[in-house]
């Protein structure tokens, strides 16, 4: 390694966190899995570094997808959570989460810390709840980089395993499956777009599957009427078979002239001489 790269190793900060801090900043980034929460890191400075002691969430903040601000609610609870339980330490960086993005400090989170944690010892951690995945970012040489040294601090490091006197714990055989202490492990919500969008298709389908049954009964059980189309006359507006029909009957002609129709059949032509004969004899 070369004298400048030592020299550079040299000024890099390091970050001391309690690993009660850590398990606490878990837990509020997966308390919101599809957006970004965001809070402060509470410590001290030690010698070339940091240790963080305590963490406050940032509640109210302006929380999205891909950000999240610090609003004036959450910088006044911040500070009145800060004077209360921590009045003797000091704001030493910030946290926030990146579901699913991956460790890296966005053109918006280099703002807010470029802007709120200017201080050549603050640090910004970053958290992707889907991956576990964890980083830190500082100042070196007046730009922001990735830190390289970080320790996890356990508080109750140094404990003899014996001190406390706690028996082995005794489970039952309705136990086996559970945690002996501590709280239950329950599994993630399911997205609930997901959910909603299948309950959906589930409830379209059934009531088609309804609506086909319904349409299958009503078909073989049920007397069904029979359309047939019949051709008609544009011009008398009846059917054409009807009018068929008529055409075969006998025509009967219609009088004329003035002239009335008679059913009786016209005389023979024999009748009519044989009478004009007698009257000529006459």
């Amino acid at each position: 390694m070369s004298r400048r790269s030592k020299e550079k190793e040299n000024e890099r900060p390091w970050m001391a966190i309690g690993s009660d801090v850590v398990r606490q900043i878990r837990r509020h980034a997966r308390s919101s899995i599809k957006t970004e929460v965001c809070g402060v890191l509470v410590g001290h400075e030690d010698g070339g570094g940091m240790e963080v002691e305590a963490c406050i969430s940032g509640v109210n903040a302006e929380q999205a997808g891909a950000h999240v601000t610090f609003t004036q609610d959450t910088w006044e609870h911040i500070y009145k959570v800060k004077d209360q339980q921590y009045p003797n330490q000091r704001i030493v960086g910030w946290y926030h989460s990146h579901p699913g993005f991956g460790i890296f400090l966005s053109d918006h989170d280099t703002f807010i810390h470029k802007n709120f944690f200017s201080s050549p010892k603050q640090v910004a951690w970053v958290c992707d709840p889907h991956s576990d995945e964890e980083g830190c970012f500082g100042w070196v040489s007046g730009r922001i980089e990735r830190l390289t040294q970080i320790q996890i601090i356990d508080r109750q490091g140094g404990e003899g395993a014996e001190v406390g006197g706690r028996p082995e714990p005794v489970m039952s055989a309705s136990e086996d499956d559970e945690p002996p202490t501590g709280q239950r492990w329950t599994p993630e919500p399911e997205d609930s777009e997901t959910i909603s969008l299948t309950q959906l298709t589930t409830t379209v389908l059934s009531y088609l599957s309804v609506l086909l049954i319904g349409f299958m009964i009503g078909w073989y059980f049920f007397p069904r009427v029979m359309v047939v189309p019949v051709p008609v006359d544009p011009l008398t507006g009846q059917p054409l078979e009807l009018r068929q029909r008529e055409s075969d009957r006998p025509r009967v002609d219609s009088p004329q002239n003035g002239q009335a129709a008679t059913s009786n059949p016209p005389a023979k032509s024999g009748s009519t001489d044989a009478g004009k004969a007698g009257h000529d004899k006459q």
